[in-house]
């Protein structure tokens, strides 16, 4: 999940201009800020007092470039809409891929305690975020947990996140790495594809992702990270950090492509959600949007439960 303001684990330098992905139509086109405003307005799932919890849809950039279409430049607008009678700022929220709960509050007193719960709950060994992401191949184990140490790495002109096998790592110093955890379930498998459920103990941007290609499982829609699983006679495995390839679209075999209906030209967005935020008063859930739910059908993988609190 992305704090805001940015931390100091925001990538440090990159030549990669990305536009908002939203696709609104069959064409790919994306949408405009009056449409955007009307999904936020409609994915409205909590409203109470200070607080204000919606459902994000893939590719929409907490925050974005200058000119660019954002959730904090929508916010202003989407209080007008809403009626609210404060200036909303971002909680929490999932990342630009990633689809799910976005957690605003009106005012700075609620904010801080919030975040400071979270920081909180993480330090006790719980996990406040459960995310469910559908993914290409399925982990040995039904569950378990990923530990490894994380850092930014150039390549070029784009800076990747890469899993690094000791902090001792010739290439990085130690206070470069940070050492990050994730628990992870098996919730269903049919033609080669899992539906997972993963919970952060840590924060780093693009974590889950990263973690995903440890299990030799990327998630489905993951472009930048998926091309550092190989494989040998159908077997999966890991390339090493420094053989990295550069980040491209993600390689599905035919008969995938098949059973999901996608063309050689197909936006395929990640299959990434964050479900559900444990507060210390209440639960906030939101359903998968409907982009995961159909492939989940296509799959014959299971809807993902309202995870226990």
């Amino acid at each position: 999940m992305a704090s805001i303001p940015p931390s100091r684990d925001h990538p440090p330098t990159t030549g990669v201009h990305r536009s908002c992905g939203l696709r609104g139509d069959r064409k790919g086109r994306p949408l405009g800020p009056e449409a955007v405003l009307g999904l936020l307005e409609a994915s409205v799932v909590h409203r109470e007092g200070a607080l204000l919890a919606l459902s994000k849809p893939t590719d929409l950039p907490v925050l974005g470039h200058s000119g660019e279409l954002s959730l904090t430049a929508l916010l202003p607008a989407l209080r007008r809409r809403l009626g609210l009678p404060a200036e909303l700022h971002v909680v929490k929220a999932p990342t630009r891929e990633c689809s799910g709960l976005v957690l605003l509050s009106a005012c700075h007193r609620v904010t801080e305690q919030l975040q400071h719960s979270f920081t909180a709950a993480r330090r006790r060994g719980q996990f406040p975020a459960t995310y469910s992401a559908v993914t290409v191949g399925v982990p040995a184990e039904a569950e378990g947990e990923i530990r490894v140490g994380l850092c930014w790495q150039q390549k070029g002109d784009t800076a990747v996140v890469v899993a690094v096998p000791s902090p001792g790592h010739r290439s990085v110093t130690r206070r470069e790495v940070k050492n990050t955890l994730t628990r992870y379930r098996l919730l269903g498998a049919a033609g080669g594809c899992a539906l997972l459920q993963l919970q952060p103990r840590t924060a780093f941007p693009e974590q889950l992702q990263v973690h995903l290609t440890l299990l030799l499982c990327p998630a489905l829609g993951d472009h930048k990270h998926a091309s550092r699983v190989g494989t040998v006679l159908g077997e999966p495995f890991l390339l090493p950090p420094q053989e990295t390839p550069t980040p491209h679209t993600q390689v599905l075999d035919a008969e995938l492509m098949s059973r999901l209906q996608l063309s050689p030209r197909h936006h395929l967005p990640l299959h990434l959600h964050l479900q559900q935020l444990v507060l210390p008063h209440t639960v906030l859930c939101a359903p998968p949007p409907p982009h995961f739910l159909r492939t989940l059908r296509l799959l014959g993988l299971p809807s993902p439960p309202l995870p226990p609190h």
